[in-house]
């Protein structure tokens, strides 16, 4: 196995996008060589009941999960499996194939640890990830499926586009995720509203059991956020993902005037409307958080002020493959000095 350290070096000289497409090459080259995977899996993957759950009938062998924006195209799930991840969110995927944003549109801030992306929802379209879902699935970790509208879809027409999707996916995944609040497609966060929301989610429930998970900025007011959630759960929404990137630019030194923030620089402001929203919503849906999450600690965290599970993107960009053994590794250390003997039993333990 390579050493990361001298990897990161050398893809840190290529630009973002390149590079993480070179990435995308080699795992899917990983994922055509038998050998290669059982390697990954002994040397990435940590592995203890404590840290098993089971949430909406599925078991997840452990709570970190891969955001989505890596694997747009769903080309990766058993090479991201393997380096221990316990669940893997694909896209966002639109009803057609788009390019997105003009490039350059990924931007790395290696002294805070953090990326600025502009991508614009750039994905093969929903025929082609179907195709690739109908090979996998079902996976050996749960999947989920994050969708968008396309960007030439007209305001009054985006929830056709969510209705298509949805009914694409309801049989090749474990969970659907709403994706109405990336920055980079023009006027999406718009359908932030509880109008949009009831009418979207009465529909989805009549086309599926599957759960289906709201996913929202963190650039909202906290109350806003908090009632806009609440109606989601009302009208049949099985969950909530706080939060997505930021358009906080003050956030991140140097960031460019488009675009979302991710990774460290965003951790306490999606923590902060993460925390509002499980205020509220804890013990009454799934939560699931992430943004800013690097650590075993930052995940405990999390999961003390009421998250299920977790997901990470930026961090591992960072941190390289190892990041995922070390949070889970850092959780059981955590959980054992705290006596606790399942990751479970820690999930909103300062709201109880």
């Amino acid at each position: 196995m390579c050493d990361f350290k001298k990897l990161k070096k050398i893809l840190f000289r290529i630009d973002p996008e390149t590079a993480h497409n070179m990435t995308e090459m080699a795992v899917r080259f990983a994922q055509g060589m038998p050998f290669i995977l059982p390697l990954l899996k002994r040397r990435y993957s940590v592995s203890s009941e404590s840290l098993t759950q089971t949430i909406f009938g599925r078991k997840f062998s452990n709570p970190v999960g891969l955001s989505a924006g890596f694997d747009k195209n769903a080309t990766m799930i058993r090479g991201m499996s393997a380096l221990g991840f316990g669940f893997v969110e694909v896209g966002t995927v639109t009803p057609l194939p788009q390019e997105g944003n003009p490039r350059p549109r990924l931007f790395r801030f290696p002294e805070y640890e953090s990326l600025q992306n502009a991508m614009g929802f750039n994905n093969d379209g929903m025929e082609s990830v179907l195709k690739r879902m109908e090979r996998i699935y079902p996976a050996s970790v749960p999947v989920g499926v994050n969708i968008g509208k396309n960007k030439a879809t007209p305001q009054e027409e985006a929830i056709k586009d969510y209705q298509t999707l949805i009914n694409a996916f309801k049989d090749l995944c474990d969970y659907l995720v709403i994706n109405i609040s990336s920055p980079n497609t023009p006027q999406l966060r718009d359908l932030q509203n509880e109008r949009f929301i009831a009418d979207l989610f009465k529909t989805a429930g009549q086309v599926t059991s599957r759960p289906i998970f709201l996913k929202i900025a963190p650039d909202m007011d906290n109350a806003a956020a908090v009632s806009l959630c609440s109606t989601a759960v009302e009208h049949g929404a099985s969950g909530i993902i706080a939060a997505n990137t930021s358009t906080d630019y003050s956030l991140l030194p140097g960031a460019r005037e488009f675009g979302g923030i991710s990774g460290k620089a965003i951790r306490e402001k999606n923590f902060a409307i993460f925390d509002s929203i499980a205020g509220e919503l804890y013990g009454k849906t799934i939560l699931i958080s992430a943004g800013g999450i690097d650590s075993g600690k930052e995940a405990y965290r999390r999961f003390k002020a009421g998250a299920s599970l977790v997901q990470i993107y930026s961090a591992m960009i960072f941190h390289g493959p190892a990041l995922v053994g070390k949070i889970n590794k850092e959780l059981l250390e955590l959980m054992e000095r705290d006596g606790v003997k399942n990751i479970a039993d820690i999930i909103g333990i300062e709201r109880r």
